[in-house]
This record gives C-alpha cells, sequence and structure tokens, in this order.
C-alpha cells in the first residue's frame, strides 16, 4: 500500500513540515524564501488534507536535518497563513494570496450594474419601473449618479418620490438580497422577447420627425399611430418641437431659456404667434426681455424663413437634450405622470 508522504509534491511536503515546525521556527526561514516560492508553498497548504504523526516522520525523514517533533496537521491552510505573518505584513500576504488566486474560468456572470448603466434611460425605467419602490431604490443606488438620474425623470411620479425617499435611508442591502435582484435583472436582459431593445430605431426616428414643421409631425404621427407602429407612447416622449414649449411648464420654461443666448430666442421669436412669444418672455429675465421686445418692434428686420426655423429647431434640440439630462420635462412626459 502506498504511504500518503510518497504521494505528496515537494512543495507540499515542504509546506508541512513548515507547519509542523511552528511559527517562531518556521517564520525565520520563509524570509529565505522566494515570492514564487512563497505562493506554491500557499497553494500547496491548500491542498494539504490531515497528516498523520507516522506520515509526518517519514516525510521529515526526506531532508538531511531533523526537526522538532511535531503532531498531525490540521488545517495547513490556515496555519500557513499564521506562519506567514510573523514574517510578511498584512498587505503582503494579501497580495501574496491575490497573486495566487486561480485565474477566473470564464464562466462567472458579468457584472449588472455597468451593464444597466449603458442602457437608454426609458429602456431601463421599462425593467425596473414595476418593481416595489425599496428594489427600484437598491437598484439606483449600484449604478451612475448620471444613468440612476436619467431613470428617476422618467419614473412614474407617485413611484419617483418614494424610491428617492427610500433611497435616502436605504443602508446595507444583505448580500443574499442584493443577489437575488441582480439573477433577476440579468435574467430580464437576456431575455430577447421581453427585452427587445428598440431604442436606437427610436431615436432615428425620432431624430428624423423632429426636423419636421409642427402641422406635419402631427400628420404624420397620425400615420405612424395608424399604422400600428409598436411603443408609441416611447417615440411620443422624444418628440418635441418649438411650438410645443407653450406646454412646458413655467419652471421648465426657464430652465430651457436660461442657456439660450438672446439672440437665438430672438431669430425664434419672429412671426410666433402672441401666446407662444408671451410664454417665452415670461421665461426671461427682465433685461433680456426687454432687449428681446426691442428688437420684435424693429419691423424692418425681416431674416430668412429658414434661419428662423432653423433658430426654432435648435431650442427644441435644447429642450429634449435637458430632458434627457433630467433637467426638465418634456410635455408628453408630464401627461404619462
Amino acid at each position: 500500500m502506498t504511504s500518503k508522504a510518497a504521494t505528496l509534491t515537494r512543495p507540499q511536503k515542504a509546506a508541512a513540515i513548515l507547519v509542523a515546525m511552528g511559527k517562531p521556527s518556521a517564520a525565520k526561514l520563509v524570509k529565505f524564501f522566494k515570492p514564487e516560492e512563497l505562493k506554491a508553498l500557499l497553494e500547496a497548504a491548500r491542498t494539504l488534507k490531515t497528516i498523520p504523526q507516522g506520515e509526518l516522520e517519514k516525510i521529515v525523514a526526506e531532508f538531511e536535518d531533523e526537526f522538532a517533533e511535531g503532531a498531525g496537521l490540521l488545517d495547513s491552510n490556515e496555519q500557513m497563513k499564521g506562519i506567514l505573518s510573523e514574517a510578511m505584513t498584512p498587505d503582503e500576504i494579501d497580495k501574496l494570496m491575490e497573486e495566487n488566486k486561480p485565474a477566473p474560468t470564464g464562466d462567472e456572470p458579468q457584472p449588472i450594474w455597468p451593464q444597466l448603466e449603458a442602457l437608454p434611460a426609458e429602456r431601463l425605467v421599462g425593467l425596473i419601473s414595476g418593481e416595489h419602490p425599496q428594489t427600484i431604490a437598491m437598484i439606483l443606488t449600484n449604478i451612475a449618479p448620471g444613468a440612476a438620474a436619467g431613470a428617476v425623470a422618467l419614473l412614474p411620479k407617485n413611484v419617483r418620490g418614494e424610491a428617492v425617499k427610500r433611497m435616502i435611508s436605504l443602508g446595507a442591502v444583505p448580500d443574499k438580497a442584493k443577489s437575488i435582484v441582480e439573477n433577476q435583472l440579468r435574467t430580464r436582459l437576456e431575455d430577447k422577447s421581453a427585452t427587445k431593445d428598440t431604442s436606437a430605431g427610436q431615436i432615428r426616428v425620432a431624430g428624423l420627425l423632429n426636423e419636421l414643421d409642427k402641422d406635419i409631425l402631427d400628420e404624420v404621427m397620425v400615420d405612424v399611430e395608424a399604422a400600428g407602429a409598436p411603443d408609441l407612447e416611447s417615440l411620443r416622449s422624444k418628440l418635441f418641437s418649438f411650438e410645443d414649449i407653450i406646454q412646458l411648464a413655467q419652471r421648465a420654461r426657464v430652465t430651457l431659456f436660461d442657456s439660450l443666448p438672446a439672440e437665438l430666442v430672438t431669430m425664434s421669436l419672429r412671426g410666433a404667434s402672441p401666446e407662444l412669444t408671451e410664454a417665452i418672455l415670461a421665461s426671461l429675465g427682465a433685461r433680456s426681455r426687454r432687449m428681446i421686445e426691442a428688437e420684435l418692434k424693429d419691423s424692418t428686420i425681416t431674416p430668412p424663413a429658414d434661419e428662423v426655423n432653423k433658430a426654432r429647431k435648435r431650442i427644441a434640440s435644447t429642450a429634449i437634450r435637458l430632458s434627457s439630462e433630467g433637467a426638465l420635462e418634456l410635455p408628453s412626459l408630464q401627461n404619462a405622470a
């Protein structure tokens, strides 16, 4: 019958002897080992099982020097760490252990949070909006602030308030609960039938439709609805024309025009309806309003129609961008909430 000592590798035998020597003596020796030799000893200690006294004596006999009498080995891995702690700092041990970790097999699931951050805000909200506010709060606290802000802007108001309130008081989430949520989200992302991503196509179509004049845009949307286009509300949330400014909340209008130069605003108001003109002027500071009103009263200035349209489309595009950043809500999103 083959003895256990005969089946051990040389690193395992060396680890066995070091553990048998005890911390004080072994710690003096490990200082003379090279880093790669220490890593080999650590790996050997992990796989080392209980060694009876008789077998240990056979191992010791293979070496020229005799070592102090020792007992059979139990939990060699932990004892080897204890020996190293006598000769190395905790940081050095941690670095050694990190370098000695087995290489990833490639079967580990990809982290879910970066994948959620990369999703368009509309799709992210579609994944989480049906969850309990506590779960939504946990998800949003685990993704980048920019991605979380985009989702918060699109959540229904009743859900949004509860989720943000819970984010404020959210403590540490148990690993088990967090793992359950991660696995559910991962399953949803991998389910192509449930999470088919049409956002890229919607963005392309919305960009095209936003180039149309308001009257033509309304006609096209009627045709698109009659054709049975899917997820029409999501498409509408990406549409915004200059004429829709009058439907914005006053606070949203102030946010929009606070970032726009007076010359652009003046150009956009050439030929605008009195109601729309007043809504925009009421969103400006007193000084800017007086200056723009003076410019508009000058009947000698008649800019080309394409310049006026270009200014209006630039303002509409700015509103869409600010909405995507969570700075304001477009009329379609206000109505949906």
